[in-house]
């Protein structure tokens, strides 16, 4: 809770002028049961009218005074309590932005979206409760304590040994419910999560007709939230009926004994009104405790749920003794003895990986599903970090260079095309700020996208849907693509990034792509693919089997041989066998 209220060093002074004015607040409610008792004990009971008029327009004109500072209060607390979410939010978004792949591991996407808006709501709506009336609440209690006592010992004695009973119940209030509210919250993790799956995945759902089981598990997960909740909410309403209970009980304690005090003599009636009025005061901050407790409990959960996020240490960054400002010249790449293992896995994806691609080669790179292509991509912009072995780009540790240089310079296209809502233009200029419309177009043209683009409505101005919904995959895949070309880069990763493309767009794309100044490395399930490629890896089981241009392997590698018969036939493949 500390590291979150942090961010309100920023509004020192604005959090001092809510607290000064509640003071203000407070001090004329502390007040006005001392001028009621004047009111009656010097005014009504002895019938001097003038100092029933002197002493209720006193406290017409500090009634007043609190008003004002009420309104100014209000002000200086919803500007804290905004700027404090905006401030807390942007830190977050920006220690997200940060994270490692293993780091995404450890926070569902759905949890670190709610913990970005309900989880910050709720600490900025007690941010605004506590400049506005929680610190008042218990500042009435001791004050209205203390005043009761300076009007009548005796009778304020039955207040005096009510409000530690009643602390301590409260501080009782507030540890459970904040264990209960962090149960409420890791629930809404669970629903959100359930939402996100079915909004991305709503035209599978339809496909198959799953609606009706989607629907009962999201019934599932919405219970499970209600009922947390529902608990937590019953937990926290004890408070109030037993608050007014006790309270009530002082109150008739007060007048029972206050009469008989009256009677001999050992106390005013405008002494009992009094304590009284300040009893009822107090039961009615007490009253605003359980409201602030119900707050406070739940902030105190999403506090601890955002200082996870804002504590976690990011696991890949740069090295104290990294080379600034490095540019590759030539954008040869070498694994030497590279293995790895994801941070949640026990066993090895990758294991002595070792080749070579020189400048502006162009590498494929075959294998079956889950025998580690992918995850030797993403070694080469270190989004993950080897387990040993050396990556080298132009014979430089990839580790001694800034994460910044060495992601600047190369183009990565992911296995699923991945679109931004806006245009078509800022799709592609995504992979470059500052790009020219020459330079989208130049993008584009390489890709093979271009003339689709220039049939669109408003063509690079035609807005995206979200994730490329109105494009088909081939048209997203090439986007993609041109988005990363822009970028002009020494190194290209394309991640099974041409799977929807015909032969012939794919020959044409691969053909220009050969004319920038890059050494470039395609996943593929294709032979057809491969056989542009200057030289193809096979990869099988986490292991480098075979290498070799498409001639060579289609003589030694038994593997490729079948991959090639899988896709063109026996027939063909003894054909290529003998023609070579």
């Amino acid at each position: 809770m500390l590291k979150v209220l942090s961010f309100l060093k920023p509004y020192r002074i604005a959090v001092a002028v809510a607290l000064f004015l509640t003071i203000m607040e407070l001090f004329v409610e502390l007040f006005q049961p001392l001028i009621m008792a004047r009111i009656i004990d010097h005014g009504i009971m002895e019938g001097d009218l003038n100092t029933v008029l002197l002493w209720g327009g006193i406290m017409v004109g500090i009634s007043l005074i609190a008003f004002a500072s009420g309104i100014i209060n209000s002000f200086y607390s919803a500007h804290v309590s905004q700027n404090f979410g905006f401030d807390i939010r942007k830190d977050l978004f920006e220690k997200v932005q940060a994270f490692s792949f293993a780091n995404f591991n450890r926070f569902p996407t759905s949890s670190l979206i709610t913990r970005m808006t309900n989880d910050i709501t709720q600490l900025q709506n007690v941010i605004f409760m506590g400049l506005r009336i929680a610190l008042r609440a218990p500042l009435l209690v001791i004050g209205g304590t203390i005043m009761a006592l300076i009007v009548n010992a005796k009778l304020a004695l039955i207040l005096l040994l009510t409000i530690p009973f009643l602390v301590c119940f409260l501080i009782w209030i507030l540890n459970r419910g904040g264990t209960l509210f962090r149960s409420v919250q890791d629930r809404l993790d669970g629903v959100n999560n359930v939402m996100q799956e079915n909004l991305a995945g709503i035209r599978l759902i339809k496909a198959f007709l799953r609606r009706k089981h989607e629907s009962k598990r999201f019934g599932v997960s919405n219970q499970q939230l209600m009922d947390r909740t529902v608990s937590a909410l019953r937990f926290m309403e004890l408070t109030m009926p037993i608050l007014l209970l006790v309270m009530n009980l002082a109150i008739i304690a007060v007048l029972w004994f206050g009469s008989r005090e009256v009677t001999a003599g050992g106390a005013s009636v405008g002494e009992v009104v009094a304590i009284v009025n300040y009893i009822t005061r107090i039961t009615g901050a007490l009253t605003v405790f359980s409201f602030i407790i119900m707050g406070v409990s739940r902030a105190r959960a999403s506090a601890n749920r955002v200082t996870d996020v804002l504590d976690t240490d990011i696991d890949l960054i740069d090295a104290e003794n990294v080379t600034p400002n490095t540019r590759f010249q030539q954008g040869s790449v070498e694994f030497k003895q590279v293995g790895f293992r994801y941070p949640s896995s026990e066993s090895a994806v990758l294991e002595e990986i070792s080749f070579k691609a020189d400048a502006g080669e162009t590498i494929a790179i075959l294998g079956a599903t889950g025998s580690g292509k992918t995850s030797l991509f993403q070694l080469i912009p270190r989004l993950y970090d080897v387990d040993h072995g050396r990556i080298l780009i132009d014979g430089l540790d990839i580790s001694m260079v800034k994460l910044k240089d060495l992601r600047q310079q190369i183009g990565y296209v992911p296995q699923e095309a991945l679109l931004f809502t806006g245009t078509v233009r800022e799709n592609i200029a995504w992979g470059k700020e500052q790009a020219t419309m020459e330079q989208i177009v130049e993008a584009a043209t390489a890709a093979q996208i271009h003339e689709t683009i220039m049939k669109l409505p408003k063509q690079y101005d035609t807005v995206v849907g979200q994730k490329g919904v109105n494009l088909s995959g081939g048209q997203k895949q090439r986007l993609s693509i041109a988005r990363a070309l822009i970028r002009n880069p020494r190194i290209l990763l394309l991640d099974d990034s041409t799977s929807a493309l015909d032969l012939k767009t794919e020959a044409k794309l691969l053909q220009a792509i050969k004319e920038y100044t890059c050494t470039t490395f395609i996943i593929t399930q294709k032979i057809s693919t491969s056989i542009e490629a200057d030289r193809i890896l096979i990869i099988e089981e986490g292991r480098l089997i075979a290498e070799g241009n498409h001639q060579e392997l289609l003589k030694d590698s038994d593997l490729y041989q079948r991959i090639f018969q899988s896709q063109f036939g026996e027939e063909e493949l003894k054909h290529a066998q003998t023609s070579q």
